[in-house]
């Protein structure tokens, strides 16, 4: 009689498809260490400071003074924005900031919980939410700012103002997955910190911030390439009431952003464990 035959494959452990629906799963099931962990460091940030929670906009507002001074006084001279150049200058550099401590905020997080990581086994993907809903409360409070310049300025109120928030997610998507892609590198060099700092410093006056794109010249291509100019030009033409004249440009970074997001979760979630066994080593 003739035995049947049964072959036995190693199991891939790295199926993609697999590995994405656990990372997912911990997402969801740690909804509530997320929360501890960024209601503890909120908390922590604020706790010995005298200004306290004021120190969630004081950078866009002395940026955005600056400028407004250095404009006001004729020292530069910045073309037409469409808007009262302040509300132009200080929602740019609001929403600037908000990007660049989105993309911050993966490698932050997960550096400010060195000492847990190597001690406690907990979902690393906690540390990402944590890092959202911290950036997610500091945002709101420059928000309300925001809407105070709106109408202070005479802008006023427009339907448009209640779609803001969703261009902000955008860029909270947009920067949080850059951030993921660059957090393994920036665990096991700290160069790559600095980096981004001047990355971002330099890229900021590349962006439409805190003046609009030229009408013609190199520098006008250089800006209407850039995948953050996007971002902050729609987000402010809906907080002002103007039409998104790159619109389509945002759904685009979008929708890339959406599959890199979760390719940077996975290549996240492969990372770290070796990170940790590594620093613990």
């Amino acid at each position: 009689m003739e035995l049947e035959t049964k072959v036995y494959q190693k199991e891939n452990n790295f199926r993609i498809g697999k590995m994405l629906k656990e990372s997912l799963t911990d997402i969801i099931g740690s909804r509530f260490l997320s929360f501890q962990l960024a209601k503890r460091d909120i908390q922590a940030q604020y706790r010995q400071s005298y200004l306290g929670i004021i120190w969630a906009f004081v950078t866009p507002l002395t940026t955005a003074f600056v400028w407004i001074f250095l404009n006001s006084s004729g020292t530069i001279r910045v073309t037409d924005t469409g808007i009262p150049y302040p509300v132009y200058a200080f929602s740019g550099t609001l929403l600037w900031s908000i990007v660049k401590e989105a993309i911050n905020s993966p490698i932050n997080s997960t550096s400010g919980a060195k000492s847990i990581l190597s001690k406690i086994n907990f979902p690393k993907e906690a540390l990402i939410v944590a890092g959202v809903y911290k950036l997610l409360f500091n945002s709101s409070i420059k928000i309300l700012l925001l809407v105070v310049f709106i109408f202070f300025y005479g802008v006023g109120f427009h339907w448009s103002l209640l779609l803001f928030p969703v261009a902000m997610l955008g860029g909270v998507l947009f920067g949080t997955t850059l951030g993921l892609f660059v957090t393994p590198l920036g665990m096991l060099y700290k160069d790559i910190g600095r980096l981004i700092s001047f990355g971002l410093g330099f890229l900021m006056y590349v962006t439409p911030v805190v003046y609009a794109i030229p009408k013609n010249g190199i520098m006008k291509t250089v800006m209407e390439l850039n995948p953050f100019t996007p971002i902050i030009l729609t987000a402010r033409d809906l907080a002002v009431g103007m039409p998104p004249m790159y619109l389509t440009y945002f759904l685009i970074v979008i929708a890339c952003s959406v599959p890199l997001f979760f390719i940077a979760l996975l290549f996240y979630r492969i990372s770290i464990p070796i990170l940790v066994e590594r620093m613990s080593a």
